[in-house]
């Protein structure tokens, strides 16, 4: 059985994360039971919400165990199964996590799933065919569900997440406008992924002012919100959301440090009638094909053309990932493993 290198979460972030959180450890990898399949990572997918599986504190989910292999979406293929339904050399997607190899039990439901490479590449099944398009077809969908017509606006832009979002709306005939950071992201916004405006919130030094250039954006106001960031952009888009809007709110990589993000005007909210909800993507399985199917073909058909990040080695991920944090990378963000 092959060497493992693995990186392990070896202490909890005090305020920002660094690479010293972090241990690489090299394993033997175990012999296979049976109903277990051996999977070489290709890629690993690295994430924002990571960053809040590393405090200790209460969330959505258990925090990241000490000691153990960091939590993270993986793409790679077989090497050796003893379970009927994989094969050697059949690509795969998991959660196998900070590490070359992983075993998994191929018995228990969602642990792997095929994958088909022939039109769209592997890395993609954990961006825009993946994970983070779910996200965003969900929030624009069973959120937001905007009409023709309406205005949209999505935070971080140009992610993983941003960019699958602006395809979906534009398919549904929305005017779209991102906030990014940098000039070099906001161009890429509007030429290459199809958004109408993109708005650079570096340029702006406080709500007041990001909330001016959103009028200038948004003439008829913002009618759904997928919010990413919080803190000082979400108070700017309240003072420009329309009555009854909706807002889906999926991450606040503001507040990942474990600073409070206190709303400015949360009187918005009532004012406006405003629908404001949080949601999980793993939460909402039974939506996970219909999604896939709709971003498939996006790439597919080139409506969705998303920019990835790659970092090369497994002794890599930590420093990516400091990186995402600091909006570094430019669309998804990966490490690449062999």
């Amino acid at each position: 059985m092959p060497q493992n290198r693995q990186i392990l979460l070896d202490n909890r972030p005090v305020g920002e994360a660094t690479v010293d959180n972090f241990k690489l450890l090299t394993v033997e990898t175990p012999p296979l039971q049976d109903g277990q399949v051996l999977v070489r990572h290709h890629f690993l997918s690295l994430d924002p919400y990571m960053r809040g599986r590393m405090n200790a504190g209460k969330s959505y989910a258990q925090p990241q165990p000490l000691g153990e292999v960091m939590i993270g979406g993986t793409a790679g293929e077989v090497v050796e199964s003893k379970h009927p339904k994989f094969q050697p050399g059949d690509k795969v997607v998991g959660m196998g996590g900070w590490q070359e190899y992983s075993v998994v039990d191929a018995w228990q439901p969602g642990m792997l799933r095929k994958v088909d490479t022939s039109h769209v590449p592997l890395s993609y099944y954990l961006g825009a065919v993946g994970m983070p398009g779910v996200t965003a077809w969900y929030g624009l969908v069973k959120i937001i569900a905007p009409k023709a017509g309406e205005t949209v606006v999505v935070s971080a832009a140009t992610g993983a997440v941003g960019s699958a979002f602006a395809a979906l709306a534009k398919a549904r005939d929305c005017r779209v406008v991102g906030i990014a950071g940098g000039p070099e992201k906001c161009k890429y916004a509007v030429d290459e992924l199809g958004f109408d405006a993109c708005i650079d919130y570096r340029e702006h030094k406080d709500a007041a002012s990001l909330s001016k250039a959103l009028k200038a954006a948004c003439p008829n106001g913002i009618d759904g919100y997928f919010e990413n960031v919080g803190g000082m952009v979400l108070d700017a888009v309240l003072l420009r959301m329309n009555a009854f809007g909706r807002i889906a709110l999926c991450g606040m990589i503001a507040g990942y440090d474990g600073q409070p993000l206190p709303l400015a005007h949360p009187a918005l909210i009532l004012t406006n009638r405003l629908k404001l909800e949080g949601f999980i993507v793993s939460e909402h399985m039974e939506v996970w094909p219909e999604a896939l199917v709709e971003l498939g073909t996006l790439v597919g058909t080139a409506k969705l053309r998303p920019r990835e990040t790659v970092s090369q080695g497994i002794a890599s991920a930590p420093e990516a990932f400091i990186g995402l944090l600091k909006g570094q990378n430019f669309g998804k963000q990966l490490v690449k493993l062999i």
